[in-house]
């Protein structure tokens, strides 16, 4: 019987825990550090950043607040990391989610849209974009949201951290216009 050859990635990908580790190594050939959830030790943070001088970091953290955190947190010390999001819908399981419950076709997925958040946010987006394009304000805001950040690559969350990545990541008004016209069709 064939395999197919996992795709490689050359950046580190750091994840919260063992199980996270085991379920992208599914899903794609590459190094990984483990934070251990939001402790994240000074060793850890070293190994980080040594990780980041010489093949780069990529942040796939669990879609959750604690998740966030430690993105946050690891964001903070080291600075251009890029970033892999999921949605809660792709990392559900049983009562549970995380990393570790996403199927190899969305960590792939995931990891295809990697963003780099700049220093300097853009400002290319305000709140009345999202309202106009029923991302905020609207008793179907949050879907259309998870749709549109999955689509765009940058994970679902709130209108306002919502905004903020779309003017930290370099999301285009092309990509964003076409991001919401898919979702709409899938909606």
């Amino acid at each position: 019987m064939l395999t197919q050859e996992k795709p490689y990635i050359k950046e580190t990908i750091v994840v919260e825990g063992k199980d996270d580790v085991a379920a992208v190594k599914r899903a794609v050939d590459c190094a990984f550090i483990i934070t251990h959830g939001f402790g994240i030790s000074e060793a850890t943070f070293k190994r980080i950043e040594h990780a980041m001088a010489t093949s780069g970091v990529i942040i796939f953290t669990d879609p959750d607040y604690a998740g966030e955190q430690i993105r946050a947190r690891i964001s903070k010390r080291v600075p251009n990391c890029k970033h892999a999001f999921l949605s809660k819908e792709e990392a559900y399981a049983e009562g549970d989610i995380g990393i570790e419950n996403a199927s190899p076709e969305a960590i792939v997925d995931a990891l295809n849209r990697v963003r780099t958040a700049s220093e300097k946010p853009i400002h290319l987006f305000t709140q009345t974009d999202l309202v106009h394009n029923g991302l905020m304000g609207t008793d179907s805001a949050a879907h259309k949201r998870t749709v549109v950040g999955r689509l765009l690559g940058i994970g679902y969350c709130s209108g306002k951290q919502f905004l903020s990545r779309l003017n930290h990541y370099g999301i285009t008004v092309e990509e964003f216009l076409k991001s919401v016209e898919e979702a709409e069709r899938l909606l």
